[in-house]
């Protein structure tokens, strides 16, 4: 798969735009509301009884397109999406391809339609199990008039989806914070929606349990699982980071290793650190955005349009110079 070109432009190391993993993680690894596990179940059985009603039942000689099983796993950041498509991997004793679509695009025209394709061919060869994410940049709605050369290249990179999955026989995994943004053609080839939802507080209060080690991780006596889930609705992402926090600072107390214990205090402290976080992340151009006025957010609307004008502005800028550059050296020949 060549590198992203973006990265070799600016000098910058390359990532691997597909990663091929071993999948060792499991459904035991991941806390799910019942809902969720109940659609995954669904979702596995449908992978199990594939063989039997394609094959065996002759169900392939009158469908033979459209044989992929493509799943949707649609929730929040932090939900266990991730998790759950390496644990429906490992179930299925097959190896996970990660796909980035950020690092797949390419600056020239024409490259990221083939390195979709030659993604799948790649995961047909070795019976893989593919798994996008962030999907919705890849399978976007299309543009109906194409007017430039980005939306044509987005028109062709979703035909060129769609067309590999009318013939791959296999498990493609979708994820995305963002499923209102599928193109419809390629909704109509997911076989099972999965929305994975926040979890609830008997399921929160297990996630930070299952997030330190039972027996090695030095706990206080204050430490109270059920009243952090009860005061924190939060993802099981946040719940790890905030663990991770708490033992951080724990182990940086002074005075002998054997004596560190991490505190319920530390806890509270790490998750109230991932909260602040995020607000961070939300901020706009105004004070409070959960209060913004529709006129509010119409000027700031206008204002990222006049902003996405003014970098169209100085690219072309560059591109005239450029060809006034070239046009000098070839008058001055």
């Amino acid at each position: 798969m060549p590198a992203l070109p973006f990265a070799r432009l600016l000098g910058l190391p390359p990532r691997r735009a597909v990663e091929s993993l071993v999948p060792r993680r499991t459904f035991d690894d991941v806390i799910l509301p019942p809902e969720t596990r109940r659609a995954l179940d669904e979702a596995l059985a449908q992978v199990t009884q594939h063989d039997l009603i394609f094959n065996k039942w002759g169900l392939g000689e009158r469908h033979p397109t459209g044989l992929a099983l493509a799943f949707n796993f649609a929730g929040p950041p932090g939900t266990g999406k991730t998790i759950c498509a390496e644990a429906l991997a490992q179930s299925l004793g097959r190896r996970l391809f990660l796909v980035r679509y950020a690092e797949l695009e390419s600056l020239w025209m024409g490259e990221t339609p083939k390195n979709v394709a030659a993604i799948f061919r790649t995961a047909r060869e070795e019976g893989a199990v593919l798994f996008f994410d962030e999907a919705d940049a890849i399978a976007s709605k299309r543009s109906t008039s194409p007017s430039t050369g980005f939306q044509r290249e987005s028109n062709t990179v979703v035909s060129v989806l769609l067309q590999e999955l009318e013939w791959y026989n296999g498990v493609v995994i979708f994820a995305t914070n963002l499923a209102a943004n599928f193109d419809p053609a390629f909704e109509r080839r997911i076989r099972t929606h999965v929305l994975f939802e926040m979890p609830g507080a008997a399921e929160r209060e297990k996630i930070w349990r299952v997030q330190l080690h039972p027996t090695r991780t030095p706990l206080d006596s204050d430490v109270n699982f059920a009243d952090l889930a009860s005061r924190y609705e939060v993802s099981g992402g946040d719940i790890r980071n905030a663990v991770l926090k708490a033992a951080l600072a724990a182990a940086a107390r002074p005075g002998p290793n054997s004596a560190k214990r991490i505190q319920q205090r530390d806890l509270e402290a790490g998750i109230e650190s991932v909260l602040a976080g995020k607000q961070v992340m939300r901020q706009s151009l105004f004070t409070d955005v959960e209060t913004a006025g529709p006129e509010q957010a119409l000027l700031a609307e206008a204002m990222h349009a006049r902003r996405l004008l003014g970098y169209a502005f100085v690219l072309g800028a560059v591109a005239f110079l450029l060809a006034l550059i070239a046009l000098v050296a070839v008058l001055l020949k």
